[in-house]
């Protein structure tokens, strides 16, 4: 009788292991319907030789990450509706926003990942559809929050690659120089031309790829992330601030928060750039109208005497992202683009804007996706 309970208990957990294997590796492709619109908000300067510099802030949601394929079609509508509008050329610098290139994490997932009503349910569901890549990631994550380090790490070499062959591919195939927003990867750097994911701390990086969709230099890391991310992203602090030769003149990159310290655009007039791209985020409904929380767990810099509550998150943005705006940078245009759209329970609020000799230029509507361009 002890044998045959055995073998029935074996034989039940053989069933159950198997029909969750089968589930795991199921990945139906759900129905997809997504707005392919954008609208011109802000176009300044006139056209000339010396090219421009072109933020999209796109719309996004989960589903538009089921597959790179889907994200690629909306990303190239946008970009085909600039260039019908004449906003494309060979010197254009195209500038997406933070952490578009992170949420490539949950594609090719199941349903039940994308249905999910907040993001801690659909990361649940991510880890539970891939048990052996979250388990060798739970083993090497790094850090104060082990779980959440584990949810970003464990596709890092899909995300990679699926980085790569995305916004490279947009690059080459519009003929422009594309700051492809931000990925989080444990320790990227270029390696032969390819961008490859290490096996240490995870960074906020952003890769600029040039019109033949080949990376510019190495990944540009994120130097001071917001507190609330401290547990999981590192910061930078060895690596100088890249300034990268384009055909509209020389870019620097400053991912998010990076962009309110006065230094970073010393360090960059330094080097001699004429342009800064800040590709950013900002999280949660009406956060951007909320007031300011200050510095998030950083130093706040000597020179800056902001208080925090004192303005709302998006004036404290507008004053201390300081392109343009002599003698603080030489810069002679900047661009802050932000992501925006509803990732489950986390909206994205931000409001791109650009500046230019000493002025600043945003569009007022809060929905939808949006260019703005300026004319160098």
């Amino acid at each position: 009788m002890r044998k045959l309970l055995y073998l029935f208990f074996s034989m039940a957990i053989v069933a159950a292991l198997t029909t969750y294997a089968m589930w795991a590796a199921d990945r139906p492709a759900g129905h997809y319907l997504s707005d392919l619109r954008i609208k011109l908000a802000v176009d300044q300067g006139t056209p000339a030789d010396r090219g421009n510099l072109l933020g999209i802030q796109p719309e996004l949601f989960p589903t538009d990450y089921q597959s790179p394929e889907r994200l690629h079609r909306k990303l190239a509508a946008y970009l085909q509706q600039a260039q019908d509008q004449g906003l494309l050329n060979e010197k254009t610098v195209v500038v997406l926003p933070e952490h578009v290139g992170t949420w490539l994490m949950i594609s090719g997932e199941k349903d039940e990942l994308y249905q999910a009503p907040t993001l801690v349910e659909a990361m649940n569901w991510l880890a539970a559809s891939n048990p052996l890549l979250f388990a060798r990631a739970w083993l090497t994550a790094k850090g104060e929050n082990r779980l959440d380090d584990a949810h970003l790490r464990m596709k890092s070499k899909a995300m990679a690659k699926d980085y790569q062959t995305l916004f490279g591919g947009l690059a080459k195939e519009f003929h422009v120089t594309l700051v492809a927003g931000s990925i989080v990867l444990p320790e990227p750097s270029i390696r032969d031309g390819q961008l490859k994911p290490g096996s240490g701390a995870l960074f906020n990086s952003s890769v600029v790829f040039g019109r033949d969709g080949v990376p510019l230099g190495q990944p540009q890391r994120q130097m001071h992330p917001i507190f609330e991310q401290r547990d999981v992203i590192n910061s930078e602090d060895e690596h100088a601030i890249n300034v990268i030769e384009t055909p509209a003149g020389r870019l620097g990159v400053l991912i998010g928060s990076d962009s309110w310290y006065p230094d970073n655009y010393r360090r960059l007039d330094e080097q001699g750039a004429q342009l800064v791209a800040v590709p950013a985020f900002v999280v949660g409904h009406d956060a951007w109208n909320q007031p300011w929380a200050g510095y998030k767990g950083s130093s706040t810099p000597g020179s800056v005497s902001l208080k925090p509550g004192e303005i709302s998150e998006g004036q404290a943005w507008h004053r201390l992202t300081l392109t343009a705006q002599p003698p603080s940078s030489r810069a002679i245009a900047g661009m802050s683009v932000f992501l925006r759209g509803q990732f489950w329970d986390k909206p994205g609020s931000g409001q791109s804007f650009l500046s230019s000799n000493g002025q600043q230029f945003a569009d007022g509507e809060a929905r939808g996706a949006r260019l703005l361009n300026i004319w160098l």
